[in-house]
Parts: C-alpha cells; structure tokens; sequence
C-alpha cells in the first residue's frame, strides 16, 4: 500500500484538481512520459523483504497491505528482527524476462517497481547503503538491472517508486530511528543527505532511460528537499515523469488515492492505482483476485475520466508473480488486444460520468460504447447524444455487425444482439457526423435505471463531503456522503427519464436505528418509508413513486425522523417499474 498516511484520499474535487493539473502543455512540449498520457495502463510493482515475510511473523498472521508489516498495528517488527530478514531473502525464481512479458502480454506498457519501499530496503544495488538486496542477502544481484534490459529489449518503459521521506529503518527518516547505532542523534536532514539524495542519483543514473518516478508519502518532509529531488530527476532523466507525490505541486501530474476512481472528468494528466487482490505487497493468505471483468471496469472508467491506471502485482519472495494474478492479467491482455482503440490514446468520456450500463471512451468523431452490463431486452440506451449518427457497429466481430438505431426525445436506442457479443465486455463504436456533442444530465436507463451518487446532488443545509476508510489494514474505501442532517436539510438530483410511469427509489446510506426518509419529487408526488440503519453503506428500499410526464425532472431526499447526527447518506437509485 502506498499511502496509509492519509486521513482522506488525495482526490480533490473536480474544479481544484483541473486548476492544480489541468494544464498538461509543458509535459507534453517537453516530450517527458511518452507512455502514460498515451498508454494509459501501467504494470506496479510492489516487491520486497515484505514479500518474503508474506503477512506471516512468529506463527501468527496479519491481515492487511504486506509491505507495513513492521508497522505497530501490524506485527510491529522491530528494527534488527526486520533487517536480519535479508539473510534468508533469495528471490532464486525472479525471471525478469517473464515479468516484462507478462506486462507486454497484458496490453502495459510500462513497468514501476519498487526500488525503496518505507522500510529502507533497497531493491537494488545501492553504494551509498548496504541495506540492498546485492549486500545484504545471499541472492548478491541487481534485479533492477535486468528488469530495465528486458523492458528496453520489449519496447516497455520502466521506472521507480522510491519512498523519500519514510524510512523505517534509517536514522533520521520519518518513521525511523532518532539515534544511529552509537546513540549519535540524527535528523530527517542527515536521513536526506547520507541515504535519499544519493539513492535518487542512483537509481536515475544507473539504469537506462527512465518513464517515471514515482515519489510516495512526502508527509512533513521540507519543500526545499522534495525540490532537490524533482531537480536531480530533470537532470538525469529529462525525459522522466514526476509523480504528483513527490509534494508541494512539484510533480508532473495528480495521483489520486490508492484504489480509488473518479466520479466526474479530471483534465490533465492523472493516475488512479489499484492491486490485482488486496495487498500490494505479498500475502500468503490474500486469494480475493480481482476477475478480468473486474480490472477492465477500473482500466476503462479511468481512461473515461481522462486518467492512466497503473494495476499492481505482488511477487512472493522469491520472486514470483501470483499465478492468479497473471490469469487475470493475461485475459485483460487479450481484451485488449482485440479493442486497443478503447484504451491506448484514448480521450475521456464526453458525459463526464459512467452511463447506467457502462462507460464511454472517444477518439475524434468516434464513441466506443464500453458495456458492462449488456442489455436482455435486445435494446442500449444512449442518452443526451446531440451529434447526428453516422453507423453503429459491434467492435471485435469479423465484419463489425452494423446495427440500426433510432431517436425518442433525448435518447439513441441502438438495437443490439439478445446475446452479448464478448464474455467480458462488449463494445460498439458509434461514428459520429463530427466531435461529440452531448447533454450529461443524468439519464434514468428505461432498461436498468440508474444509481446516481450524492456527489452529483445540489444540497440545503448540509453538505456533501469526502472520506476514505479501510475495511482492513492498508485496503482503502471511499465515498462521498451527506452528512449533518436537520429537519430543514435536502439533498436534489436532477435527471431524465424517457417515459412517464411508476419508478422505485432505493437510498444507499449509513446511520443508527430506524430512519424515516422522504422523497418528493418536481411534481409534488411524495412517498415515505423507515428503514433500519448500520455502521455499513446499505441500499434499502423507499418504495414506488410516480413521473407524470417523460423529460428532465427533480428528486429530492429529506430525513424525517430518527439520528440526525448519524445519518449519512450516499446515493439514490431510480428503476422504472414494468408490468
């Protein structure tokens, strides 16, 4: 896990972070990163003494991200106990050709490897410290060195992570001893000049051209540091990204939080990261692997936000890739392959949020309609489409099936296969008269409806705010809710629906006890229901409500009865009724 400082994510609002990042000229004038604002999809690397430790410390195990596994609310390692771990560390199955293949094979096109992770073990041969796997462990190699050739040799990029001001084991680091082994007291400055500053020249002058570095958790360090480092990498990779974790607005471009997804467009150049199961660095115990379906939903609701996807692995310790993980991989790869003009150099969505059944990426005058959850009623919704329709077809058949379509008021219903074209993810490409032109307000499906989270709600006398949490140690949640509920407190989504009728409302939301809800909506009809309540985002039902007439309409949420204090409410879904 990368940043379990954090009390929140790093994912700003929309507006701040386009004001922060949304200018990307000078990274593209300076022709620095030529495989993340086109390539879009990175391989991460999490690899370490963690691995080989694998989540499991004097017989007993502990759940959560591997790499803290120091850390008090872990196992709480102590400093010598950690780094005589090194004595055993011989990652004897490290194969850096497979893994750069497996990179290539999974439609990535650049690798971020973990050089330094918080605890102060380097991954590679370090001169200014001993505390590196060629010194101190009976395995005596450079891995970095052969994972950079074959990356070369494949036409892959390459790069570092690097944890600049965390060092558990150094003194003088954030997190690290406040005396060295003769009880001399050390600073983070000592920490800075003796072991960071130096490791940096190395590992961006030893190991060929560099894609990224790639900064973690700057915490308190100094801006004067975080500057040092950012000028080091342009002087010795200037073709190298920054990432925005270095601090202080140095870097190239925005990281959000640690498995986290935007709701709405982000401009300019960002990244979201996620793990192929829970923890990023290995754990005997951790099999929740994320499914191809899976990793393809987050690869492509980033690229439809306008980011780049960096997907983790976790070697074991000796060096292996998690055969489960590759499966995953090695399928996404395949998807890939037969839709790259979905994801490589691919432009965010014109609506600016996902569609009831999926996602949106564009090129030009062309959509590519990504379908999560293929229509069984022979029938996909587009809604808000303002562009005149060239021809719809099915991507990924032998002779791209065209398909017919029609208007109904602000809706393109595309006749589609009862059956979905791919196992996975179908798509279809809508070409376009020109550019799209297209209205984003939010579109109740006719089929499957829509969930619309409160981030998209104009609210009175309360607020929509941001948290993160972990379900367990180092696995981030995150959510955008209501909260500081009061009698006179509403929160309003507007949206359209396609035809008048009878919808049901369903609210996700957290409490204590039984809560009274109302909805009303533009046209004065009002339902109410009690429902229980937990610590635990739930849907429950509200009930039915009727629209009188099709077109754009308001719904508005009010809490009646119950803690106030406690409600905390984090989206509506609206389903059209059939009979």
């Amino acid at each position: 896990m990368v940043c379990i400082l954090a009390t929140r994510s790093l994912f700003l609002e929309a507006q701040e972070m386009n004001e922060l990042w949304g200018n990307n000229s000078i990274v593209k004038e300076s022709k620095r990163g030529k495989y993340f604002a086109d390539g879009n999809y990175c391989m991460f690397i999490h690899w370490g003494l963690y691995s080989h430790i694998a989540n499991k410390w004097n017989g007993k195990t502990y759940y959560g991200i591997g790499e803290w596994i120091m850390n008090p609310q872990m196992a709480n390692i102590s400093i010598d106990e950690y780094k005589a771990v090194a004595n055993q560390f011989n990652p004897v199955e490290f194969d850096a050709r497979e893994i750069v293949q497996l990179a290539k094979d999974a439609g990535m096109k650049y690798i971020i490897i973990t050089s330094k992770h918080h605890d102060g073990f380097a991954m590679f041969h370090s001169k200014v410290n001993s505390f590196n796997i060629v010194d101190a462990t009976p395995f005596g190699k450079d891995p970095m060195q052969e994972l950079a050739r074959e990356c070369r040799k494949a036409g892959l990029g390459f790069g570092f992570y690097y944890s600049h001001n965390q060092d558990w084991t150094y003194p003088g680091g954030a997190g690290g001893p406040r005396v060295d082994s003769e009880g001399n007291t050390k600073t983070f400055d000592d920490y800075f000049l003796e072991k960071c500053l130096p490791q940096v020249e190395e590992i961006t002058k030893n190991y060929g051209e560099i894609e990224l570095i790639w900064f973690d958790t700057p915490g308190n360090m100094p801006e004067k540091y975080a500057q040092q480092l950012v000028e080091v990498v342009r002087k010795n990779q200037p073709t190298a990204l920054v990432s925005g974790r270095v601090g202080y607005g140095l870097g190239d471009y925005q990281t959000l939080g640690d498995m986290e997804v935007p709701l709405t467009n982000i401009e300019g150049l960002w990244e979201g990261i996620d793990v192929t199961n829970d923890s990023w660095g290995f754990a005997w115990y951790d099999q929740n692997w994320k499914s191809p379906k899976q990793i393809l939903k987050i690869l492509l609701s980033t690229v439809a936000r306008g980011g780049t996807l960096m997907m983790n692995v976790g070697p074991d310790g000796l060096g292996r890739i998690p055969s489960q993980a590759k499966e995953s991989l090695l399928s996404t790869g395949k998807w890939i392959k037969r839709y790259p003009q979905v994801i490589y150099n691919a432009d965010a969505s014109p609506w600016k949020h996902s569609l009831p059944w999926g996602d949106v990426t564009t090129k030009g005058n062309k959509l590519y309609l990504t379908v999560f959850d293929w229509p069984t009623t022979g029938e996909l919704w587009l809604p808000g489409l303002q562009s005149q329709i060239k021809e719809i077809r099915i991507v990924g058949t032998s002779k791209k099936q065209k398909l017919s379509f029609s208007k109904k008021r602000e809706w393109t219903c595309i006749k589609v296969p009862f059956e979905a074209p791919d196992k996975l993810i179908s798509v279809l490409e809508v070409t376009l008269d020109n550019n799209p032109i297209v209205d984003n307000t939010m579109a109740v499906d006719p089929g499957i409806g829509i969930h619309i989270p409160v981030f998209f709600s104009e609210t009175e006398n309360c607020s929509v705010k941001y948290k993160s949490w972990m379900e367990k140690f180092g696995e981030w949640k995150h959510i955008h809710h209501v909260s500081d509920w009061t009698q006179n407190s509403t929160a309003t989504w507007e949206f359209i629906i396609n035809e008048a009728g009878i919808y049901h409302v369903d609210l996700t939301y957290a409490g204590q006890g039984r809560l009274v809800w109302e909805i009303t909506t533009d046209e004065g009809n009002v339902i109410r229901n009690q429902q229980n309540s937990s610590h635990i985002y739930s849907e429950y039902p509200i009930g039915w409500i009727n629209f009188d007439k099709p077109g754009k309409h308001t719904i508005t949420a009010r809490l009646v009865e119950g803690d106030f204090e406690k409600a905390s409410l984090s989206s509506i879904s609206i389903t059209p009724v059939t009979f």
